[in-house]
């Protein structure tokens, strides 16, 4: 079940538990309860502080609780928490057992003070890359809160449930038996989503601060980079952030980052915000922008208002907010979100195992959806606008050699259809001979691009007909003391390294009106 290297990891994270813990088993004679017994076993070898009871009778088997010795409460796993949820398992026997939590004082104090019975079911998937944040999320509520509980249940092991509630999507949470949200969350996500006084406090809070130097909008590589570059300097820097890291955070596999041979997103966002942090840049995180107000006078301060009704306020301004997931647009997208509609094939993939299902996109990555989708699923059907596959040609060669893929091009998707529950099919239309088509299918993949998260500065800062901020080869916009780097720009080629570049080249010229004005 687990190597020798991870026995002597996970050997020595046990050494750091403060108090005895007890895992409560209750299982089955299926190959996952054999499989849970025996993990179960080499954990219990493995500490002195950590005991076996078998005796446990769940409804959900094979399932177990980590539970502070001499009780029964904890968070329950349902299924085996392995692949990308093992470090949630190993966060859980820690917290549980009295090692503290890498969470502000402030966040931990809500969650104590979170008042009520919360009941939390959430389903994740073992390749699902978004999902150890809500999992280690919920697991932290419930050790630090006995008013809520929290069952993890990994959906391949519990493929009738998750049929009968109709999850499509991961990571999916349910509280007290109703859907309480799908995707990444954070834990100050959720509290905040269970607080209702929480975004007037925030908000409070923001108004309070000092006027910063300067101050980043967006915390992606962009971000990131232009707030190394500004601490240096020795001003004052803050990062205003919806969720620290970006669109990385949805990226799976990085290998093209240079003096870096292989990474993964959430594992790249968190060392670009330890980096940020190490030179004491204040983050604010879940701080949506909502507009920017030019300074009246020259050296005058911006002010930036947020969507919680704060306001930041900086006599230079780097806005770095990135992008997200282009939508198609037709019938039926909005209607099928997270129930056949999805745009992340690594997390929700797995859900669709022998099933037909769609990509929609040629590029790139579209073309590597339909390759990792095609080790997962019954058949792949692959819908391009163009006339020709844009992805690399190393790529399009592999999707043209696998025998459960078609491709359609000069094809233009124009619905998206369903029961009313799920996806049934899509429709094409083929635009050289007009033919409508439908596919039967369970699952649509949209893989077309981004689009640029600017919509607040519309009116304020000159865009180009895409909705990118125009800026010049410094990083300059056509506001003065407002520099802007990364996807949201009209720099070409959305990239890593390169949005981290522009990022640290915006900082310099930002510094640099600082110091001239």
């Amino acid at each position: 079940m687990l190597d020798d290297t991870l026995k002597t990891q996970l050997q020595q994270y046990l050494a750091l538990l403060r108090q005895p813990i007890s895992l409560i088993a209750s299982l089955d004679e299926s190959e996952t309860g054999t499989d849970m017994r025996q993990l179960l076993e080499t954990i219990v070898s493995l500490s002195e502080k950590v005991s076996l009871d078998t005796s446990g009778n769940d409804a959900r088997k094979p399932s177990f609780v980590v539970a502070r010795s001499g009780e029964a409460q904890g968070v329950r796993f349902a299924g085996l928490p392995l692949g990308h949820e093992f470090t949630s398992l190993v966060l859980a026997l820690l917290w549980t057992g009295g090692h503290p939590p890498k969470v502000e004082q402030e966040v931990i104090d809500s969650i104590k003070a979170l008042d009520g019975d919360f009941n939390f079911e959430v389903y994740m998937s073992l390749s699902c890359h978004n999902c150890p944040d809500v999992v280690q999320a919920l697991s932290l509520m419930a050790i630090l809160n006995p008013k809520v509980k929290t069952v993890v249940i990994e959906g391949g092991a519990f493929q009738e449930e998750v049929e009968q509630r109709q999850i499509m999507a991961v990571p999916m949470v349910f509280l007290n038996g109703q859907v309480f949200g799908s995707g990444r969350m954070s834990v100050e996500e959720i509290v905040a989503k269970l607080d209702t006084g929480s975004a007037q406090r925030e908000a409070a809070k923001l108004n309070a601060k000092a006027p910063y130097d300067m101050l980043i909008v967006g915390g992606g590589p962009a971000g990131a980079a232009a707030a190394v570059y500004a601490a240096r300097k020795g001003i004052r820097v803050g990062v205003a952030a919806e969720r620290f890291g970006g669109q990385v955070n949805d990226t799976l596999a990085i290998e093209n980052y240079i003096s870096v041979l292989e990474t993964d997103g959430p594992k790249f966002a968190s060392a670009l915000e330890a980096q940020v942090r190490q030179y004491g840049v204040e983050i604010m995180n879940l701080q949506r922008a909502d507009k920017i107000t030019p300074a009246t006078q020259a050296g005058g301060l911006i002010q930036v208002q947020l969507a919680n009704g704060g306001t930041l306020s900086a006599r230079s301004v780097v806005l770095s907010t990135g992008a997200r997931w282009r939508n198609v647009n037709v019938p039926g997208e909005e209607q099928y979100k997270n129930k056949g509609v999805a745009y992340c094939p690594h997390c929700d993939g797995p859900l669709f195992k022998g099933k037909h299902v769609a990509v929609i996109g040629g590029g790139n990555s579209g073309v590597e959806a339909a390759i990792d989708l095609a080790g997962l699923v019954a058949h792949v059907t692959l819908i391009e606008f163009a006339d020709v596959l844009k992805a690399d040609a190393v790529l399009v060669n592999k999707l043209k050699s696998l025998p459960n893929v078609t491709i359609h091009v000069n094809a233009q998707t124009t619905e998206i259809t369903g029961d009313g529950h799920k996806v049934n099919a899509l429709k094409y239309k083929d635009r050289v001979s007009q033919q409508e088509n439908t596919v039967e299918l369970a699952g649509v993949f949209v893989q077309i691009g981004l689009v640029p998260n600017t919509e607040f500065l519309k009116g304020t800062l000159e865009l180009s007909k895409f909705g990118e901020i125009v800026v010049d080869a410094k990083g300059h916009t056509n506001v003065p003391g407002v520099f802007a780097a990364g996807d949201c720009t009209t720099v070409p080629y959305k990239q890593i390294v390169i949005a981290a570049g522009e990022g640290a080249k915006a900082a310099l010229s930002a510094f640099d009106h600082l110091i001239r004005h």
